[in-house]
């Protein structure tokens, strides 16, 4: 392993949205914030982690189109 993190591959893993969504709810609720808050919190890090996703999924498939490897 060289060391180098591929991000590409990481922002759109559904585990590492999950472990950031479950790191915020812990952090909310060890400061006392309501659940309310939490709520809203872990719903925003749930919608952008999805669109990250779905945009860099939908890329890859752009550039094996244009590179003839159509999947």
């Amino acid at each position: 392993m060289n060391g180098k993190i591929d991000w590409k591959r990481k922002l759109s893993s559904r585990k590492f949205w999950a472990l950031l969504a479950a790191f915020a709810t812990s952090v909310l609720a060890a400061s006392g914030a309501g659940e309310n808050v939490t709520l809203q919190v872990t719903g925003v890090i749930g919608a952008v982690g999805a669109c990250v996703a779905y945009i860099l999924a939908e890329a890859a498939t752009d550039v094996n189109k244009d590179e003839g490897k159509d999947e």
